[in-house]
């Protein structure tokens, strides 16, 4: 399999991941029944459910069968479309369609930087990773102690920029694991989850800002 047959794969799989999470939402929203079994008691196993599945499919995917792989990423996106239902709920889905757009260009263009870069950007993993922990660490305390709107655009804003160059450095990571291990069919699926990881989380804080409330 050649790259570009290879970067196709992760692709195709990343919006099969995306389109599997965002249709499980709608539904999910559409049945009030189902929205408050979802969103209410059940909400936090889901969210568990959900954080241990990434967790293990992201240490154990190289052990796994290429169907066994496919199969828990299609189950997590399930499992991340049951928590994603809210945002059908408190925005328009005009605004999510919009918004959706919008973030599928920055992932196109922050994806082809890149690949496409000379500049070796696994230099700046660990300073990503840094600002990651600390927008999450700022986004905690702005939740529970300054409960300020101002201090959470401009968290939104920062988190943006920071996965912007996540999204970066992750496609070139993706092409270096490639090189190192062309014939290794579930590095397709790795890096679709990563890169469905990215295109969520900048989704959703582009989202925050621009998103219009339904009434």
């Amino acid at each position: 399999m050649d790259i570009q047959k290879y970067f196709s794969k992760v692709f195709i799989w990343m919006f099969v991941g995306l389109a599997i999470t965002f249709l499980t939402g709608q539904i999910v929203a559409s049945n009030p029944s189902l929205t408050m079994s979802v969103l209410g008691s059940g909400y936090w196993i889901i969210a568990i459910c959900e954080l241990i599945t990434v967790i293990v499919l992201s240490a154990r995917i190289h052990k796994m069968s290429p169907t066994g792989a496919k199969l828990a990423f299609i189950f997590y996106s399930v499992l991340s479309g049951l928590t994603f239902s809210s945002i059908f709920i408190v925005y328009q889905l005009t605004s999510i369609i919009y918004v959706f757009i919008i973030t599928a260009v920055v992932m196109l263009v922050f994806g082809l930087l890149g690949y496409y870069t000379k500049l070796d950007l696994s230099k700046f993993g660990v300073f990503l990773l840094m600002a990651l922990l600390a927008i999450i660490i700022a986004s905690l305390l702005n939740v529970f102690i300054f409960k300020s709107a101002s201090f959470d655009l401009g968290l939104n804003i920062i988190g943006i920029l920071i996965f912007m160059g996540i999204m970066a450095y992750d496609v070139q990571n993706i092409k270096r694991l490639y090189a190192m291990n062309p014939d290794n069919e579930n590095l397709a699926i790795l890096g679709a989850l990563e890169l469905y990881l990215d295109f969520i989380n900048v989704f959703i804080r582009l989202l925050e800002i621009f998103g219009k409330n339904n009434d």
